[in-house]
């Protein structure tokens, strides 16, 4: 490793598991200290406890981040424990089904509450301590679903579709401040946040639902926890200084048929 965060403090939201575990340990491998946040106080735990086991640095702290005050109370609290935040990784995400003629509101409603909201919520929770340590690096979450359709994904595609946008804002916004604001749209990351995407496509059958979905994969798999959490680690650094606004693809080649 380079170290390539070496004095730098990471939030990273939705790090119990899946892609923002694997960041948890790219980022502390690089140097960073590490706020693993959580909905599960358990998952939050046992990610910083392996940060920890390879000698990194991290601390658990546990929000919804649709909820306004816990979210605010997190941040502080990472702050309180670390110092400051100079990276800040939008992960927490959920997933939804269904066409716009059959999707429940319910579920549309958790949809833009975690993925589109939360990323609103806790960027601006952590963008005044940035600003006070002159500045920093916003990496948000988006999906190909926000660039091309995916079938009876409506909520999702949505969702992901407004982070994008609110990406290029908050980039335009936050730049006199000295933070860079970009974002990562993932092709499909066999994690369990796909796994009912997977089977609806299998019709109930997770394997045929996975054959079906490689084979949109030019590049001929699907993505790892580690290849998305790469590309967040490289956003996050100064490598990417020159870097804000942009939309990064990390998909296999699938959007660019």
């Amino acid at each position: 490793m380079t170290g390539r965060l070496q004095g730098k403090i990471a939030l990273i939201s939705g790090a119990g598991s899946g892609i923002g575990r694997a960041a948890a340990q790219q980022f502390a491998a690089e140097g960073a200290k590490v706020a693993v946040l959580d909905l599960s106080a358990d998952a939050a735990k046992e990610t910083a406890d392996i940060v920890a086991s390879t000698g990194g640095t991290a601390i658990a702290v546990i929000a919804n981040v649709s909820v306004a005050a816990e979210v605010n109370a997190a941040v502080e609290e990472a702050v309180a424990q670390l110092g400051a935040i100079n990276v800040l990784y939008n992960n927490a995400g959920v997933d939804s089904t269904g066409s716009i003629d059959v999707a429940e509101e319910s579920d549309w409603d958790r949809c833009f509450n975690v993925n589109a909201k939360g990323t609103y919520l806790l960027s601006r929770a952590v963008i005044p301590h940035m600003e006070a340590t002159g500045g920093g690096s916003i990496v948000n979450q988006g999906s190909v679903a926000a660039l091309v359709a995916v079938p009876n994904f409506a909520a999702y595609c949505a969702a992901k579709g407004a982070v994008v946008s609110l990406t290029r804002s908050m980039a335009i916004d936050c730049a006199p401040k000295g933070i860079r604001v970009n974002a990562i749209c993932p092709g499909t990351v066999f994690t369990p946040l796909m796994e009912p995407m997977l089977r609806a496509r299998g019709g109930g059958d997770l394997e045929a639902g996975l054959a079906k979905t490689i084979a949109k994969y030019p590049i001929g798999r699907l993505g790892t926890t580690e290849d998305i959490a790469a590309v967040a680690l490289f956003l996050s650094s100064d490598d990417s200084g020159f870097m804000t606004g942009s939309i990064v693809t990390a998909d296999g080649g699938m959007t660019a048929q």
